[in-house]
């Protein structure tokens, strides 16, 4: 249960983090660097619990990697996405009257810009907490942090820059994007986080018995 209310929280403040600087918050390099930050400073607080995924595509990848238990994917993925909506709920209380214009992204570029960035993010997790060569790093949510932060800077104004199923949810919540488009997100992160966990395991042969630096 630990893990999955970790789970839970550390989506929670990425998502309310996102909506609340995207929405009458900052603007320019402020959100980027905002849900970068609060990403690895989660990932930080609850990785030696559960991991620190906060996304069902990290975690479909950290399964296919081989260091997620099957019983808790869905378990996983159930508690990262109530903590996306618990949070969708507070930014709108929070931003109550602010104007939302959601996004309305091209279908072909959304989808490649979202499977690339979210490869690119579970290709990161997986291999500096999850790999052999980094264990017991201290750098790894840094790392991760980072990769959302490039990719909102690289993709953001393409595809919304979501890189996680649940922070779909949360930003369609709050009217962010509309729910025509949801499934954008949801199949070309998992698709992402799936090749990227092939892709450690065929890079990464000599490591399959690594120990995590972060993963519960």
């Amino acid at each position: 249960m630990e893990k999955y209310l970790t789970e839970m929280i550390g989506t929670f403040f990425l998502v309310l983090t996102i909506g609340c600087t995207v929405i009458g918050g900052g603007t320019g390099v402020i959100p980027p660097l905002a849900i970068g930050s609060v990403l690895a400073v989660m990932i930080f607080a609850g990785g030696h619990i559960s991991g620190g995924h906060y996304n069902p595509a990290v975690t479909l990848g950290v399964w296919i990697r081989g260091r997620c238990d099957s019983k808790d994917v869905l378990p996983y993925w159930g508690s990262q996405i109530v903590g996306g909506v618990l949070a969708a709920v507070v930014v709108k209380f929070l931003r109550a009257g602010v104007a939302v214009q959601p996004i309305a992204p091209a279908v072909g570029p959304a989808l490649l810009a979202e499977f690339l960035f979210t490869f690119a993010l579970v290709y990161v997790v997986l291999n500096v907490a999850t790999s052999k060569g980094t264990a017991g790093n201290s750098f790894y949510g840094l790392a991760i942090g980072f990769t959302v932060l490039v990719g909102a800077f690289a993709v953001g104004n393409i595809s919304g820059g979501a890189f996680n199923p649940a922070v779909a949810v949360g930003i369609t919540m709050m009217g962010l994007s509309t729910w025509s488009n949801i499934w954008i997100f949801l199949v070309a992160d998992l698709l992402g986080g799936a090749v990227a966990g092939l892709a450690f395991k065929v890079l990464s042969v000599s490591d399959k018995e690594g120990l995590s630096a972060a993963q519960g």
